[in-house]
C-alpha cells in the first residue's frame, strides 16, 4: 500500500460502471516505452505463488499495456483495480485480484467511524454483485483513522458496519479484506496497524468472508516478526503485498527482508491466494524490477 496521496488520487479517479472503457492518460503515453513491454520474456513459474502486481506501482504505462507486460511474464493478474477498468482487464485475460469500490473509499475516512458507515456500506453494497458477475472475489477495506478512539471502541465500530454487508457479500462469493498497515511512517493514526489487532476483528466478526490483507513492508515497519506472524495468524489472511524496506522499493538484497524465505513461509501456511508486488520500481526499465521480483517470490 502506498503512501497516500497516490493511492487517493487513484481511488478518485474510479468512475462507476463496470462497462465503461479505459482511457490512456497522455501522461501515461508519453512515459511508455514500447520496447520494454515487448521485450519481456515469460518465466517459467513453479506455481507455488499466485502472482500479481499493484495497479499504481506502475501507473506510468497504460492498463492495456501493463495487462501485456504481466502477461509477457508469465502470470496474469492486477491488484487494485476498480469497476470501470474492468473490462480493459477481461479484454487481456487478466484477472484482478484484489478490487477497489467505484466510490471515493479512501484510507482515512473509514469503517471504524460511524459517520462514514452510510456512504462507505452503500458503495460496497453496489459494487459485490458487479464483482460476483465478473468473477472477482476480493474487495479491499480500510480500518480509517482513529482519530482519539480507543482499539475496542474502534473494533465495534468496524464489527457493525461489517455485519451489515457481510450476509451480501457471503450471498456472493466476496471476501471483504481489511489492509494492515503502518502508523509509523505512511499512514500516521491508522487503526489497523497490528495483526493481533486485526485477526481480533477477525474473530469477532465470524466469517469466513473478512480476512486481512498482510502488507509485508507495512508490516516489517510497523511490527516485525512477520514469518512469526504469517504462522500465527495465516487463518485470517486472504491476500499479501510485498515491497522493500525501507523506502518501498525492490526487493532484492538492498533491503533488510529475505523475500524467499517469507514466501517459503506463506506457502508452507498451505496459502491459495494472491501475492501482489507493491514495490516503487526504481530501475531505468522497471519492469526489469518486476521480472526480478517475480523470480525472487516464486519459491
Amino acid at each position: 500500500m502506498e503512501k497516500k496521496q497516490t493511492r487517493r488520487t487513484l481511488i478518485k479517479n474510479l468512475a462507476l460502471g463496470a462497462s465503461a472503457l479505459a482511457i490512456t492518460p497522455a501522461s501515461a503515453l508519453a512515459s511508455y516505452k514500447i520496447s520494454e513491454v515487448e521485450s519481456e520474456k515469460k518465466l517459467k513459474l513453479k506455481g507455488n505463488i499466485n502472482h500479481s502486481v499493484s495497479r499504481w506501482t506502475f501507473n506510468y504505462l497504460s492498463l492495456d499495456d501493463l495487462c501485456i507486460a504481466v502477461k509477457k511474464l508469465g502470470f496474469s493478474a492486477i491488484d487494485l483495480v476498480g469497476p470501470k477498468d474492468w473490462p480493459t482487464l477481461q479484454k487481456h485475460g487478466i484477472y484482478s485480484s484484489m478490487c477497489y469500490t467505484a466510490g471515493d473509499n479512501n484510507l482515512y475516512n473509514g469503517l471504524d467511524n460511524p459517520i462514514y458507515h452510510e456512504q462507505l456500506i452503500k458503495e460496497y453494497l453496489e459494487v459485490i454483485p458487479i464483482m460476483a458477475k465478473a468473477g472477482y472475489k476480493n474487495l479491499i477495506c480500510f480500518s480509517g483513522k482513529r482519530e482519539g478512539m480507543d482499539d475496542d471502541t474502534g473494533m465495534k465500530n468496524c464489527k457493525n458496519a461489517l455485519e451489515k454487508i457481510l450476509p451480501f457479500a457471503e450471498k456472493n462469493g466476496i471476501t471483504m479484506v481489511m489492509e494492515l498497515l503502518n502508523s509509523k511512517i505512511d499512514h500516521k493514526d491508522y487503526m489497523c496497524n497490528h495483526v493481533e489487532w486485526g485477526a481480533e476483528l477477525c474473530k469477532r466478526v465470524s466469517s469466513e468472508n473478512f480476512k486481512l490483507l498482510f502488507d509485508i513492508y507495512h508490516m516489517q515497519i510497523q511490527e516485525g516478526d512477520i514469518i512469526r506472524n504469517i504462522r500465527d495468524y495465516h487463518q485470517y489472511i486472504a491476500h499479501y503485498h510485498t515491497g522493500g524496506i525501507p523506502g518501498r522499493h525492490e526487493i532484492n538484497n538492498t533491503q533488510e527482508l529475505y523475500y524467499p524465505a517469507v514466501m517459503r513461509a506463506i506457502v508452507d501456511t498451505g496459502f491459495k491466494g494472491y501475492v501482489a508486488q507493491e514495490f516503487v520500481p526504481t530501475y531505468p526499465n522497471k519492469l526489469d524490477s518486476l521480472k526480478e521480483a517475480i523470480k525472487i517470490c516464486d519459491v
